[in-house]
C-alpha cells in the first residue's frame, strides 16, 4: 500500500469518527425536511382546512383581506408581512418579520389564515414547533449565524470525507472482488463490505447534498466560487419606495402591476412592507426556474404609488445565476417531483449505516490490536 493511500485511509477514518455524528444529525433532519409542509400539516390539523374556492392568485381580493385581518389582530406590529401563494386551496401561510428584515435578521411569527383571509387559524413563533426546530438544527445546529458558518464548512469537510472514502476503496485489481459482499465473513470483513457498498450506492447523492448544503450555508463563498468557475452573478436589486410615508396601495393593485411586468410567471410570495420607504417585493416563478416554493424572479413595487421600481427576471441572469438557482432544489430534492423527494429521504438515512458500520469496525480492530497475542506451543 502506497504512503498516499495510507494517509488517505487515516484521513477518512478520523474524519468519519469526528464528523460522523454531525453528519447523521444533518442527514436525518434533512430527510424530515424533504416533507416539511406535509409533516407540519399532519402534526397541526387545525390548518388542514378544505375549501371549494380556488387558490388565490394574481387578482384575488383574499390577499388584502388577509392583510386587514393581520393588522387588526396585531395592531401594533410594525414589521413586514409575507404571504405565501401555495397554488392550492386551503389555509394561507404567512410570516411576520418584526424588524422589517428578512429571515437572517429575526425569527418570524408564523401565521395561517383561513382560505378567505378573514380568520387566523394558527400562530406560532419560528423555532417553537417541531418542523422549524428541525430546520434550525439542520441549518445551524441552533447556533445562529455562527452555526451557519459551522454547517457550511462542515459540508466541505464531508465532501473530503466522501471523496477520500471512494479513493481508498478504488480497486487496483478485480472490480468484481472489490464490489463483492462475502457471505459468512468475520464481523470485521462484513462491516467493511457493508460500509463500502452503502457508501458507493449513495456516493453521488451524498456528494451532491453535502456540496449544495455547504454552498447554501455560505452565500459569500458560493458567489465567489460561482463567479470564478462559471460567471459573476447578476445581483437582485435593492429597490426602495420614492417616499417614506403616505397611504399604502392595495395588494391587488400591486399584483396587477407585477403581473404585467412578468406576465407568464406563477405567483409565489407577496412581501408587504411596513412603514417607511420599503417596497412591495413580489416573488414569482418564471418558466425554466427549477425552484417552485422559493423561485428567483422578483418585482419591486412602490408601496405608495403602485409603480414598478425594478424587475429581476431569472431568465435574464448570467450563467452564474442559472447555476446558483439550481443549488436549492438539488439540495432539498424538490426538483423532479415525488420520486426525487422519496429518494432524498432514503439517501438521508444512509449516513446512519455508514457511521455505525465504520464505528463498529474501528472498535473491533482496536480490540483485536489490544488483545495479547496467543502463545505458541513448543514441540
Amino acid at each position: 500500500m502506497t504512503r498516499a493511500r495510507i494517509l488517505l485511509r487515516w484521513l477518512h477514518l478520523w474524519l468519519g469518527l469526528l464528523l460522523g455524528l454531525p453528519f447523521v444529525v444533518l442527514a436525518l433532519t434533512g430527510s424530515a425536511l424533504v416533507f416539511y409542509i406535509e409533516l407540519d400539516r399532519l402534526l397541526n390539523p387545525d390548518i388542514s382546512v378544505t375549501s371549494t374556492a380556488p387558490a388565490p392568485g394574481w387578482s384575488s381580493p383574499v390577499w388584502d383581506r388577509a392583510l386587514e385581518t393581520a393588522r387588526s389582530h396585531w395592531p401594533d406590529a410594525k414589521g413586514h408581512w409575507s404571504f405565501e401563494a401555495t397554488g392550492e386551496p386551503g389555509a394561507i401561510p404567512a410570516r411576520f418579520y418584526p424588524t422589517g428584515g428578512d429571515h437572517h435578521q429575526a425569527d418570524p411569527l408564523m401565521v395561517w389564515f383561513s382560505p378567505d383571509g378573514s380568520q387566523v387559524l394558527r400562530e406560532a413563533r419560528w423555532g417553537d414547533y417541531l418542523m422549524t426546530f428541525l430546520y434550525d438544527v439542520h441549518r445551524n445546529f441552533l447556533a445562529g449565524e455562527t452555526g451557519n458558518e459551522v454547517v457550511g464548512w462542515l459540508g466541505f469537510a464531508l465532501l473530503l470525507l466522501l471523496v477520500s472514502g471512494v479513493v481508498v476503496w478504488w480497486p487496483r485489481g478485480s472490480w468484481r472482488k472489490a464490489l463483492a459482499l462475502k457471505r459468512g465473513a468475520p464481523p470485521v470483513r462484513a462491516l467493511r463490505d457493508w460500509h463500502k457498498l452503502v457508501g458507493l450506492a449513495g456516493a453521488v447523492f451524498l456528494l451532491l447534498l453535502s456540496g449544495t448544503g455547504a454552498l447554501l450555508a455560505l452565500p459569500p463563498q458560493k458567489e465567489w466560487l460561482v463567479a470564478r468557475m462559471v460567471a459573476p452573478m447578476k445581483a437582485v436589486p435593492a429597490a426602495r419606495s420614492t417616499q417614506s410615508e403616505g397611504r399604502q396601495v392595495p395588494i391587488v393593485a400591486v399584483l396587477s402591476a407585477a403581473e404585467r411586468a412578468l406576465p407568464d410567471a406563477r405567483l409565489a410570495w407577496i412581501e408587504v412592507p411596513g412603514p417607511g420607504d420599503g417596497a412591495f417585493r413580489i416573488r414569482a416563478q418564471v418558466p425554466g426556474d427549477p425552484t417552485h416554493r422559493f423561485p428567483y424572479s422578483y418585482v419591486f413595487v412602490d408601496q405608495y404609488s403602485g409603480e414598478v421600481l425594478a424587475v429581476h427576471d431569472a431568465r435574464a441572469g448570467t450563467a452564474g445565476n442559472a447555476v446558483s438557482n439550481w443549488i436549492r432544489p438539488l439540495h432539498d430534492a424538490s426538483v423532479g417531483g415525488l420520486a426525487t423527494r422519496i429518494l432524498g429521504v432514503v439517501v438521508g438515512l444512509l449516513p446512519i449505516i455508514l457511521f455505525i458500520t465504520g464505528l463498529l469496525r474501528w472498535r473491533l480492530r482496536r480490540r483485536a490490536a489490544a488483545a495479547p497475542a496467543p502463545k505458541r506451543s513448543v514441540a
